[in-house]
């Protein structure tokens, strides 16, 4: 008996235990930050789905402000559209920054809206409007945390995949680079009332 064998195949199995073992886990990390972009994305639907019935809500007591009311049904309209194409690929630079700067676009018309709703103490006092407007609140923390969660996700993968001896293989196995943090505007700060200097 070779002990000399023995001991190389141990320590090629080893080797390539140990490899599977790296492929597993960024298969792993990226599949958690791909499933938390889907909780992001869930999120955000609903978001759009309650912007509409606002709009709506608002028609009968905004009669001069259809400009202000088309351009929130426009830009929910392009940050929507913009979700679709980026949950395909929610890693990429390039989608992430499309839908950061959907959503800040998204961000600033609710802004300008919530503008115009104070100006009509009728509409605010509605309790459809006051309804919706809680539950977009409510929306809108769940984004910020399931994008946390996100951003956190993202984080660990790139960690691991930067780290060594992951990043020796980490191209060979198709995580040649690394994922994007999803920046998006607090939306308070989007929405806050604008500042007037004299």
């Amino acid at each position: 008996m070779d002990w000399s064998f023995i001991i190389f195949l141990v320590v090629v199995i080893g080797i390539i235990l140990y490899v599977i073992g790296i492929y597993n886990r960024l298969v792993s990390l990226k599949n958690r930050y791909e499933n938390a972009f889907a909780q992001i994305e869930v999120q955000l639907k609903r978001r759009y789905d309650l912007i509409p019935n606002l709009v709506e809500t608002a028609k009968g007591y905004i009669k001069h402000e259809r400009e202000t009311l088309e351009s929130v049904i426009a830009a929910r309209n392009a940050a929507s559209s913009i979700l679709d194409a980026v949950k395909s690929n929610p890693g990429s630079a390039a989608a992430m920054q499309d839908l950061a700067g959907a959503e800040s676009a998204l961000a600033s018309t609710l802004g300008k809206f919530n503008v115009v709703v104070e100006a009509y103490p009728d509409l605010k006092a509605n309790q459809n409007m006051m309804q919706l407007s809680e539950e977009l609140s409510s929306t809108e923390n769940k984004v910020a945390f399931a994008r946390q969660s996100f951003n956190d996700s993202v984080t660990a993968y790139n960690e691991y995949r930067q780290s060594f001896p992951p990043v020796v293989f980490a191209g060979m196995f198709g995580h040649s680079s690394d994922a994007t943090l999803l920046e998006m505007p607090d939306s308070a700060e989007i929405q806050a009332a604008p500042k007037v200097s004299f």
